[in-house]
């Protein structure tokens, strides 16, 4: 009898970190109400950046081991009785998906860029008037940023690097991705955001492919900053 086998999935950076971590709970070397040394000290005893440490205590806050309270600290919640090495995925890593973004969108854009007509220039104005319309009403953008990446991608002409740029963007929904939206999305975040796609646009006016590659990758690597908390 043959057994078919569904290929293990491959462990997340911050998988591997956030289990670490819930490892030395487990232990006892983080007691319950504990809190945890600052992010630079437990970062440079674990060997890891701070962004995938910062990752990693999202994860446990989602997954109610830790509490990460504003100002203040990261701290244990109760006694974890799972062994370490349990931590299941929740999404891609940010910080990996936003230097995806960065590689790939950059080449789209420099494409987008040679097959650019009036048309899609209008289209591209028309998702930067509703994202100045949502942050004048204190509402989240983001469904007109998606709207302007996606714009950009199908002026490419290319169907797959429309799929992968879709995809990438819509990633933001994993539960890890969310969580940190919720905690560093700002609305200064969003005008910054927005003077970055008119950068991208003046770019496009300008047909210059070399300027919009550099608009683009700048904006998703300032975004990457932005979402991240660094």
């Amino acid at each position: 009898m043959s057994i078919s086998l569904k290929p293990a999935e491959p462990r997340r950076l911050y998988q591997q970190v956030a289990d670490q971590i819930r490892g030395l709970i487990h232990g006892g070397q983080f007691l319950p109400g504990a809190r945890l040394p600052a992010e630079r000290d437990l970062a440079h005893q674990l060997g890891v950046s701070r962004p995938s440490l910062r990752e990693a205590l999202i994860a446990l806050e989602i997954d109610g081991s830790v509490e990460i309270r504003s100002g203040s600290g990261v701290y244990v919640c109760t006694p974890v009785e799972r062994a370490a090495g349990t931590m299941h995925s929740m999404g891609e890593s940010p910080s990996e998906l936003m230097q995806a973004r960065a590689a790939i969108e950059g080449t789209v854009a420099a494409l987008a860029c040679a097959r650019m007509t009036a048309e899609g220039l209008a289209s591209l104005q028309a998702t930067i008037q509703g994202m100045r319309a949502d942050i004048a009403g204190g509402r989240d953008p983001l469904d007109q940023d998606r709207q302007f990446h996606l714009a950009i991608a199908s002026l490419s002409g290319n169907s797959v690097l429309m799929r992968i740029v879709r995809e990438l963007f819509d990633e933001r929904h994993s539960p890890i991705s969310a969580q940190m939206r919720i905690r560093f999305d700002s609305r200064e975040g969003w005008h910054t955001a927005l003077v970055e796609h008119e950068a991208i646009y003046s770019a496009f006016e300008a047909a210059d492919p070399l300027l919009v590659q550099s608009a683009m990758r700048m904006h998703l690597d300032a975004s990457k900053k932005r979402w991240l908390g660094e």
